[in-house]
């Protein structure tokens, strides 16, 4: 028999490669600032969004903090003022009616072009600070609203509805008390309009009354300053007082959504302008980041939060653990700040012969945070 020739070893093999790895999700700030990127990119403008939260029950208005935040972001901006172009992405349902004076004289002293950006809701007082600028792009789905004001303070009647609250008086639901007077039950004597008013300040105190017509007065003067910051005083005065007119007594309803089209052809907005497809479509997936972010769609429920966590309570009642809801936003590409609100709900069963659960939610803190 022959000699069998040994097999060659072969070589080692390298082991088979690991998969990569999955791409990991981005966060909805990264999302976010994505967006605002792109959103500068698409405009050639700095992007500011200043967004409160409108989910129901956890509204959160505009308030003059803000403008310390919104300042910070500005100094990110190295353009000289005739070279910039600033944007505010606003969305909100109103707040402190001197917020849009300060915001906009403050942002127009470092922009040469200042435009609002409307995604879904800018009420009241962002309504106001929209008045303020050059221009007003509007997403389809954007709504203004009418700047009367609705007060509360001290002197106000209690809420029948919520308990410990005061009652909030539409400006112009004092008025229409008057006109209703006036023009469909035909009272015109002066004796029977004193009457009628003894009657209203029998139910509101005269002072809540008198502070209804100080705050209309308010919101007519600063819609007209606003406005003068880019029409001519003088030249414009008669349709700077239609576009008041029409924002504080024509619409009759505070809650009234004013579409883009509407607010160009009836309210007499010139600045309203439709913006290009692409530009829509970055607003209103910016809209979206904040809307999940924020729980915007989500009513905010006490009981139903409190039953989540503790479904069988005892008659001693328990306490959630802290929780965080995001109240604000004032971004930008440079830096996120927030306002968050910690908080804890104590429930406990009802007392007889009330059913059902009483709850209480416990503020642990509410506070601007830099992310």
């Amino acid at each position: 028999m022959g000699t069998q020739q040994p097999t060659p070893s072969q070589p080692p093999q390298p082991p088979p490669a690991s998969p990569p790895p999955p791409p990991t999700a981005k966060t909805s700030k990264e999302k976010r600032i994505e967006l605002i990127e792109a959103l500068q990119k698409e405009r050639g403008t700095y992007v500011i969004s200043y967004v409160t939260n409108t989910r129901a029950n956890l509204e959160t208005q505009m308030a003059m903090d803000s403008i310390r935040k919104v300042y910070d972001h500005l100094q990110f901006l190295t353009k000289p003022k005739d070279d910039a172009k600033i944007d505010l992405f606003l969305h909100s349902n109103g707040g402190d009616g001197t917020v849009p004076w300060r915001l906009v004289t403050l942002i127009r002293e470092r922009a040469n072009k200042f435009s609002v950006l409307v995604p879904h809701k800018a009420f009241s007082a962002a309504t106001l600070t929209a008045l303020g600028a050059h221009e007003i792009a509007m997403h389809p789905m954007g709504m203004l609203g009418p700047t009367d004001p609705t007060v509360t303070n001290s002197f106000n009647p209690p809420d029948p509805v919520r308990p410990g609250q005061n009652l909030g008086i539409s400006v112009e639901d004092v008025t229409a008390y008057i006109a209703l007077i006036k023009e469909d039950a035909g009272i015109q004597h002066e004796d029977e309009l004193v009457q009628a008013f003894k009657i209203l300040a029998e139910k509101v105190h005269p002072l809540a009354l008198g502070n209804v017509k100080r705050s209309l007065s308010q919101s007519r003067m600063m819609a007209r300053k606003l406005l003068a910051l880019h029409m001519s005083k003088t030249a414009d005065e008669h349709a700077i007082e239609e576009i008041v007119d029409n924002l504080t007594s024509k619409l009759f309803y505070h809650g009234h959504p004013i579409n883009r089209k509407e607010a160009k052809e009836q309210v007499g907005l010139k600045t309203v302008v439709d913006p290009p497809t692409k530009v829509e479509e970055l607003m209103w997936d910016l809209y979206l980041e904040y809307e999940s972010e924020m729980k915007l769609e989500e009513p905010f429920n006490q009981v139903f939060e409190f039953l989540a966590q503790i479904p069988n309570v005892t008659a001693a009642g328990a306490t959630t653990p802290p929780a965080t809801a995001k109240l604000a936003y004032v971004e930008s590409v440079n830096r996120t700040d927030v306002v968050k609100l910690e908080y804890e709900i104590r429930g406990a069963p009802a007392p007889p012969p009330m059913a059902g659960i009483h709850v209480q939610l416990l503020t642990l803190q509410q506070r601007w945070e830099t992310e």
